[in-house]
């Protein structure tokens, strides 16, 4: 175990892999080599490449995951293993081994209960221009939406407490998993941090699983859906004053020729009109309703997140800081 680490705490390395033969035998190795005491896991998610047989050769622990998606695969993982540290990678070896013990001390350090290493560089050039144009307007609209916690909410690069983990409810099936990951913290107000890591490119043979399209579309499909659940007063204020607004502007004409005339001559036009205002005041009074509803869920994950025990270690090179108060740059 690299200086510093603890020995008392039991660590998981956590690879999700589809058709990622070229690389996984090596990302297991580096990683076997940098985190000795630790366990690598892979699961693969219906290869139909030798992805599962190269990580099994390199002394990895593999499952096969049937269902397809890094969301059901990471949703498994987190329901099947049992560990106090939990590290989350990439079979493709675009995140570095070598920056694992970082993000374990900083977890440590900082006593968040997740750390994402964030990829430096990343929306400068991802691989291909619609990547990179998507994490800068999705990152921007996570920061909007969901708040400043986060820089890089598509890293896959990440480590968790087993608090984090059990409490952590993953319904997404796909590469949104991140995302839901991300709002889950900010919602429930977790301590977090982030380390800027260098972000590598594939090797020869080994392809990119993202579609800038599709992908880009489950993930505003995502984004829709977590507001509506943890915001709802803001997700159907904005439907009530979007109906609201038509409302007004088809009654308008209706009701300056009324006041003119005295004549209601366009009667569907006015009942339209009247449609409109109703679903506005709906969607108001839904999401006042939905409102105190996601409050007592963010309670109860609350609740339920406390109720798993902090994972308690000894820290050789700070225990004299860990056992006082914490400075103000240290608290996460």
């Amino acid at each position: 175990m690299p200086p510093g680490l603890p020995t008392d705490l039991s660590i998981a390395v956590l690879l999700p892999c589809y058709n990622e033969e070229p690389t996984v035998a090596d990302v297991v190795r580096r990683f076997r080599a940098v985190l000795p005491a630790a366990t690598v896991y892979v699961y693969d998610n219906n290869s139909r490449d030798q992805t599962a047989q190269r990580a099994r050769e390199a002394g990895a622990v593999v499952v096969r995951e049937p269902r397809q998606g890094k969301g059901n695969v990471v949703r498994r993982m987190f329901a099947d293993i049992e560990a106090d540290i939990y590290l989350m990678a990439d079979g493709d070896g675009t995140y570095a081994p070598e920056d694992a013990p970082q993000l374990i001390d900083t977890l440590l350090a900082e006593r968040a209960d997740m750390v994402v290493g964030t990829r430096r560089g990343v929306t400068d050039d991802a691989g291909r221009a619609g990547h990179a144009l998507g994490n800068r307007l999705f990152n921007s609209l996570y920061k909007r939406l969901f708040g400043r916690d986060f820089t890089d909410i598509f890293s896959g690069y990440r480590v968790f407490t087993r608090r984090f983990v059990k409490s952590f409810p993953a319904v997404s099936g796909g590469f949104e998993i991140e995302t839901e990951m991300s709002v889950h913290a900010s919602q429930l107000k977790l301590p977090v941090s982030e380390v800027v890591l260098d972000y590598g490119r594939r090797p020869e043979g080994s392809t990119s699983k993202l579609s800038t399209f599709s992908d880009g579309a489950r993930i505003l499909k995502m984004f829709a859906r977590l507001m509506k659940e943890t915001q709802p007063v803001r997700f159907f204020g904005a439907f009530s004053i979007l109906f609201m607004i038509v409302g007004l502007l088809l009654a308008a004409p209706v009701l300056i020729e009324y006041l003119e005339t005295g004549i209601v001559r366009r009667m569907p036009t006015w009942i339209l009109a009247l449609a409109f205002a109703l679903l506005s005041i709906l969607m108001a009074v839904a999401g006042v309703i939905l409102d105190s509803v996601a409050r007592g869920r963010a309670e109860q994950k609350r609740i339920f997140y406390l109720s798993i025990p902090a994972a308690r270690h000894r820290r050789k090179a700070a225990g004299s800081r860990d056992a006082g108060p914490q400075s103000p740059s240290s608290a996460a």
